[in-house]
């Protein structure tokens, strides 16, 4: 079979034969592959800050999980995190194998894995933004997805309390996935193959151009002459207000600002104040945030707002 769902020791069959891992005078060696353990074995392809942190999370639940890197310095990664580092020989063993590596090396690492793996063995990529063909032609083989809605920056950092987007069109391999993210205490989110690159902008425009946006408030601050390194301690607890605000209202009810207010003076001071390059950011984002308060402003108030914002 091309994946398999969690299973007990009693219900797994005699033991598989493993491809070849070595020669004895030019003839291969077959080496009897041990029953199946409780879990599906994991190999992590990457020795990275989102292979480290699945990794160590899968570990601790008791999953059978190992690193593959083949740089020496991804082996020293693996062994300070106390996690087992593998060989590409040793992929035989895989049951799922994990691609935590740059979105533009999957597409290579897989053609280069399909020729090591048997056909038991799932493929799975951790790239947002990439379909499943980004693994190849099956062939057979179980492919899918699973990439983590977290902004990861150490291995060590946590994944609880997150949502993960699967895809694949295996239901074993769905079943692994869900059970995956169940013991790494992720919520699942299903993203159809069509729409990846449309799922993922959102996931970046909430994580990296947040970012991004918090440079240009900092900018904003300077223009009122407030250094950055004062500018962002002080706007970091504000971005975090906002956010709760969201979580215990919704995207409307935790909007604040002059724009709910429907306060058009204040809002026409703010584009004439700012940097050239942060205005047109402040009006796009002011823009929609008239769209979720429109319910909530007078007709002329809106108009108002609508003009200024032109």
């Amino acid at each position: 079979m091309s994946a398999r769902a969690p299973r007990k020791r009693a219900e797994v069959g005699a033991a598989k034969t493993a491809p070849a891992r070595a020669t004895r005078k030019g003839k291969p060696v077959f080496r009897p592959r041990p029953p199946f353990p409780d879990l599906p074995s994991v190999v992590i392809v990457g020795a990275g800050r989102l292979g480290g942190a699945l990794g160590l999370a899968l570990k601790t639940k008791g999953w059978p999980v190992k690193l593959l890197s083949r740089g020496e310095a991804g082996r020293r990664r693996a062994k300070a995190l106390g996690l087992k580092a593998v060989m590409s020989e040793e992929l035989w063993s895989a049951d799922v194998v994990l691609l935590c590596v740059p979105d533009a090396e999957v597409p290579r690492i897989a053609e280069e894995l399909s020729s090591t793996l048997p056909r038991s063995a799932a493929l799975v990529h951790t790239a947002g933004a990439l379909p499943l063909a980004a693994l190849g032609p099956p062939r057979g083989r179980a492919v899918g997805s699973f990439h983590p809605l977290c902004a990861v920056s150490s291995p060590r950092d946590s994944l609880a309390g997150h949502t993960v987007a699967i895809s694949t069109r295996s239901r074993p391999l769905r079943d692994v996935l869900r059970h995956m993210a169940a013991d790494v205490k992720l919520d699942v989110l299903e993203v159809p193959e069509g729409h990846r690159a449309a799922y993922h902008a959102g996931a970046v425009m909430s994580a990296g151009l947040m970012v991004a946006l918090a440079d240009a408030a900092v900018a904003a601050l300077g223009a009122a002459g407030v250094e950055p390194e004062d500018a962002l301690p002080a706007l970091l607890p504000l971005m975090r207000s906002a956010l709760r605000g969201v979580e215990a209202r919704g995207l409307s009810g935790g909007l604040t600002g002059p724009i709910v207010r429907g306060d058009t003076g204040v809002v026409g001071a703010h584009l004439d104040a700012l940097p050239d390059d942060v205005a047109p950011l402040y009006r796009l984002l002011s823009q929609r945030a008239l769209k979720l308060a429109s319910e909530r402003l007078s007709p002329e108030a809106r108009a108002a707002l609508e003009e200024r914002l032109r």
